[in-house]
């Protein structure tokens, strides 16, 4: 049985991965993807780096080898999207991102010939959308989840868009980004490999912000103005698409424009609907009965499956039919209130409203607390505790409700963190 089992380096690589609370499920299916993607060499290596941003000197460190070296061999990571690197205060530091989002999708994100994106593409829908194991763990653990849906704005009423903020609007996301690249939708990529893609546009999912810069310098996006990532969302919008982007309410790093035959979000939100596997947006749709005209047309645009016709009663002799909403599979997007022709559905206000969190750095300790390895982006044995990491962490921390700083607390089993803990909650009298 020796031979069926992964080799050193790539076994290490998925340790690494796991340490994260965005992993990648143990299967001989990733390891077939690793190998196509990554030297068994390059994996061994990769598995040894911080979890944290780190510096060519400090990789040359772990690694044992000179700093030139190092850097050449994180340099050529970086171009290929396994390693993103990033200027700082210009010193440039790497970082291993996740499978998703993450290293996945920049492997299809442009047509390459240094890879077998036909395999690699089909290798991906066996993992991703014929095993569940992966997408499961990916979109179903805990209740911080890695994406979020927005509201479609062209739905909105004048009476609620008043009620949506900066944040939850794709348009303004898009319009106060400090760099925006497009590149190919790595889920209709995908598809397109194994004859399953449909006919909305692939060249149209965006990166914003942090990510964006390695990527377009690298070749995996092209950087675009705002005004053309706006026209971009318009057709999006007009294709009937969902979007789906980040879930952050600061420094939102992708916005996809999402089919429900193709993208992996969806096709994840509807077979673990129940799990509630995204967050939803802060609205849901309401039928007004009187107006409705049984049509079934807001069935048909609802990439869900949450809009059901049922028979109205005394009405066999004209088949007369009435949608109705699945509120727990809803994801309020709202493109079922646009595809309406005769006004019998708006969007309301859900209650309780949907939290999310304030930025990359907010929702990864959240999901590293409900995933059980905070300790993991605290006490990295290769990056060892830096004071910024440490202080920066316990920030995040100490804006938590009391329920998640137990946990926290629990998980690091930490007497200075506990004590810290005591010390946020006494009153302010006695501090």
């Amino acid at each position: 049985m020796s031979h069926h089992m992964p080799k050193t380096g790539y076994r290490q690589l998925v340790e690494r991965l796991n340490r994260f609370p965005q992993g990648a499920f143990p299967s001989p299916l990733l390891y077939e993807v690793l190998a196509l993607l990554i030297s068994e060499r390059e994996a061994e290596l990769v598995s040894r780096l911080p979890v944290m941003p780190f510096t060519a000197k400090r990789a040359a460190g772990v690694w044992n080898m000179t700093e030139r070296e190092a850097r050449s061999l994180l340099d050529g990571l970086a171009s290929r999207a396994l390693l993103l690197d990033l200027t700082r205060d210009e010193e440039t530091f790497y970082i291993l991102p996740p499978p998703m989002a993450g290293f996945f999708e920049f492997s299809l994100m442009r047509v390459r010939n240094d890879i077998d994106q036909q395999t690699l593409s089909e290798l991906f829908y066996q993992y991703l959308n014929v095993e569940e194991d992966f997408i499961r763990d990916l979109f179903t653990r805990g209740e911080t989840k890695l994406g979020r849906v927005f509201v479609h704005e062209p739905a909105l009423s004048s009476e609620n868009a008043s009620l949506v903020l900066d944040y939850e609007r794709a348009s303004e996301v898009i319009r106060t980004a400090r760099q925006i690249g497009v590149g190919l939708c790595y889920c209709r990529h995908k598809m397109s490999h194994i004859g399953k893609a449909c006919t909305a546009p692939q060249e149209i999912c965006m990166t914003l912000n942090t990510v964006t810069e390695p990527l377009i310098r690298h070749g995996h996006a092209r950087q675009v103005e705002t005004s053309e990532a706006l026209d971009l969302l318009q057709e999006a919008r007009d294709r009937q698409l969902v979007q789906f982007g980040d879930n952050v309410r600061e420094g939102v790093n992708f916005i996809c424009h999402c089919c429900s035959c193709c993208c992996d979000a969806l096709l994840a939100a509807r077979r673990f609907a129940n799990l509630h596997p995204i967050h939803t947006t802060n609205f849901v749709p309401i039928i007004r009965e009187e107006q409705c005209a049984g049509c079934g047309r807001c069935a048909a645009a609802c990439p869900m499956e949450a809009i059901l016709l049922t028979s109205v009663p005394d009405s066999v002799p004209t088949g007369m039919k009435k949608p109705r909403i699945d509120m727990e599979r809803c994801i309020g997007c709202g493109l079922c209130v646009r595809a309406c022709r005769f006004g019998a559905l708006r969007l309301e206000s859900r209650t309780p409203r949907v939290i999310t969190p304030v930025n990359s750095a907010h929702r990864v300790v959240l999901m590293a607390v409900e995933r059980n390895c905070l300790q993991n982006l605290i006490f990295d044995n290769q990056a060892l505790t830096s004071h910024r990491v440490m202080a920066a962490i316990l920030g995040v921390i100490l804006r938590f409700p009391p329920l998640k700083q137990l946990l926290a607390s629990k998980q690091m089993n930490s007497r200075y963190l506990e004590r810290l803990l005591e010390t946020v909650h006494l009153p302010s009298g006695i501090r």
